[in-house]
């Protein structure tokens, strides 16, 4: 058999092969779901954190400069993701997207969006700047949150593989951190509004709302932002 035989063939058997499902209570590990048809299916609040402007970042710095930026943007997201309950699932360049479930998933995820906000406010940029005071950069970042049914499987071949990661909330939150609205670096949709605990919502002395909501034309969804930031102390 050529290789082109074989390819059609294993492609040919994924579109006929049944899928077999069965309800998720945690987030799964690769090698927890098999590589044929075999899903896991759960409810889920998707979190993207996105390094902004990387591209021009990477055309007009040196490197070494560049990779300390995404390891101390990713290091800090990824800490605050499992601080906050969620599970790290995928690494996409400058990008990091966390999966929270359980019933306070939507609240841990909103918390955990705000205070990758303070980290890059409070913590990476005063460090950057006092390691390189000449410079003019400034790490920008937007985290995208939504919530929903997920379907998680396996792919890829036997020795390389990965889970995707299908469902509304995977894309939704993936196309959220990708919006640039001036301060506003925390995007959550209204499912995920709704659902979280006051806790989430209000802040400060006098207990301010500390989202606002917008609508989003371009997929015709209601949606909350944020420029608040919070400590993880």
């Amino acid at each position: 058999m050529s290789f082109t035989t074989d390819l059609t063939k294993e492609v040919e058997d994924i579109f006929k092969a049944t899928w077999k499902t069965r309800d998720g209570q945690v987030v799964p590990e690769p090698e927890d779901i098999q590589l044929g048809n075999h899903a896991v299916e759960l409810e889920g609040t998707v979190l993207y954190a996105d390094l902004a402007e990387s591209t021009n970042l990477v055309n007009t710095m040196k490197p070494a400069f560049a990779a300390e930026v995404y390891k101390t943007y990713l290091l800090c997201a990824s800490r605050l993701i499992t601080k906050n309950g969620g599970t790290i699932t995928s690494f996409d360049g400058d990008r990091v997207m966390g999966v929270f479930i359980g019933g306070s998933k939507n609240t841990q995820a909103a918390r955990c969006a705000l205070q990758i906000n303070y980290a890059v406010l409070k913590i990476i940029n005063p460090k950057l700047k006092a390691q390189y005071p000449s410079s003019t950069y400034e790490v920008k970042q937007a985290v995208g949150v939504d919530s929903s049914k997920l379907f998680v499987a396996r792919t890829g071949i036997r020795g390389s593989n990965d889970l995707v990661w299908v469902g509304r909330a995977a894309n939704y939150a993936a196309k959220l951190c990708s919006l640039r609205e001036g301060n506003y670096a925390s995007f959550i949709t209204d499912e995920v509004f709704k659902k979280m605990n006051d806790e989430a919502k209000y802040g400060g002395e006098s207990s301010q709302m500390m989202w606002e909501k917008r609508y989003w034309k371009d997929l015709d969804l209601n949606l909350y932002r944020s420029s608040w930031h919070w400590s993880p102390d």
